[in-house]
């Protein structure tokens, strides 16, 4: 059986035994102009169907298919229409790529979601924001809910974020709750902030949500649309990350594109207080890029810019994904969004351990990958003391 047969049995056996999350169909070959396609399980009237949405370029489109047909499908858009496929199980991650030449390579890695998502079709998830009012008045979309002219690629990205925290909120302890309490460290316009208070008001859950944002005549402006649109429990704050006093109790911390080592402050902050969630999307890899000397086995790859950048971006955030897990956090590594959109698409995201577990192995692998680069430090790593 080919790598492909492979991956489409993996698929079928997660269906079988009730282990399947979801999965996602992406770099598209053009010719059918289809960008992605997304598939969950959920409960019809006609019964349980693998849901795909059909995404292009300029419109969704979806197409239920029963379980027994869904991985013939997938198995037919492979072969045409893409080149990588990530399935999501609660056994295991597996990431499908094709290769030059067509080849198919497999990867596996642990978990990203340790419970099945929900399979009501109702459940709110991108449709938590659509035609939602303050996307209007951040100037993202018009009023009949259509993107404005170069606001597309942003309308997009907001509506990924909130279908990734509606994912890691079913799968961790907040799935639930009543009421939380988040900050969104380096809010900016606040289009996510506002997304993420819109996101818990839909699930009729109270929330409490803070956006903290060093530039005064932003906070000013986004306070003044949350006021008008009477959005009760959302403030934003001026304060820069590391600075600002978190309150001592946190459920979700959210810190998308803060610069170089500021999500590290975030995400210590994030840790020090115990958020239950921590969901980061870092920017700017500068000070393992300046500080890590290449292994003697490496430099002669490394000696080129574009790849030893590329090589910083992959061991701060692996270095950031070790730290968490020492400080007891169960963590994952991920595309936020595709790279088409935004180069700054690599999310972090944390979850609080329910249990505790020896951390020596983890911080004596985080140590020694350090020591392999000839890294004498990195910010978060001290800032949790490790």
């Amino acid at each position: 059986m080919n790598t492909l047969g492979r991956f489409i049995e993996k698929l079928r056996a997660s269906v079988e035994e009730q282990t399947f999350v979801k999965i996602t169909l992406s770099r598209g070959r053009g010719e059918s102009g289809l960008r992605n396609v997304y598939g969950r399980i959920v409960e019809l009237k006609a019964g349980t169907m693998m849901s795909f949405t059909l995404r292009y370029a300029n419109r969704d489109v979806t197409r239920n298919e029963v379980l027994a047909d869904a991985p013939s499908a997938i198995e037919k858009w492979l072969t045409n229409d893409f080149e990588e496929a990530h399935l999501f199980t609660t056994a295991g991650d597996w990431k499908l790529r094709a290769e030059h030449g067509g080849e198919w390579k497999m990867k596996v890695a642990r978990p990203t979601f340790s419970a099945a998502l929900a399979t009501s079709h109702d459940r709110p998830k991108v449709r938590a924001i659509a035609n939602a009012q303050f996307l209007v008045k951040l100037g993202v979309t018009a009023a009949d809910g259509t993107a404005r002219p170069g606001m597309a690629d942003k309308l997009r990205q907001v509506e990924r974020f909130v279908e990734i925290l509606g994912h890691l909120t079913d799968g961790c302890a907040l799935r639930d709750a009543k009421s939380v309490r988040v900050c969104d460290m380096g809010a900016g316009k606040g289009y996510l902030t506002f997304a993420t208070h819109e996101f818990f008001r839909a699930r009729g859950v109270a929330a409490e949500v803070t956006g903290i944002e060093q530039r005064v005549e932003l906070v000013e402006q986004v306070n003044r649309i949350a006021t008008d649109l009477k959005l009760e429990g959302l403030v934003f704050s001026p304060g820069v990350i590391g600075a600002f006093a978190l309150p001592e109790k946190l459920d979700v911390l959210i810190a998308l594109h803060a610069c170089d080592t500021a999500t590290d402050d975030a995400l210590a902050a994030g840790v020090r207080v115990g958020a239950r969630l921590i969901v980061v999307a870092p920017c700017c890899h500068k000070e393992v890029r300046r500080e890590f000397s290449p292994p003697e086995i490496l430099r002669g790859v490394l000696k080129h810019g574009i790849l030893a950048e590329r090589q910083a971006e992959l061991l701060t955030d692996g270095i950031r994904a070790l730290a968490l897990e020492a400080a007891g956090y169960d963590t994952s590594v991920f595309e936020f969004i595709s790279n088409e959109h935004t180069g700054k698409n690599v999310m972090i995201a944390a979850t609080l351990r329910q249990s505790k577990r020896d951390v020596a192995p983890v911080l004596a692998e985080l140590h020694a990958l350090m020591d392999f680069f000839g890294l004498r430090s990195q910010r978060l790593v001290e800032l949790l003391g490790m």
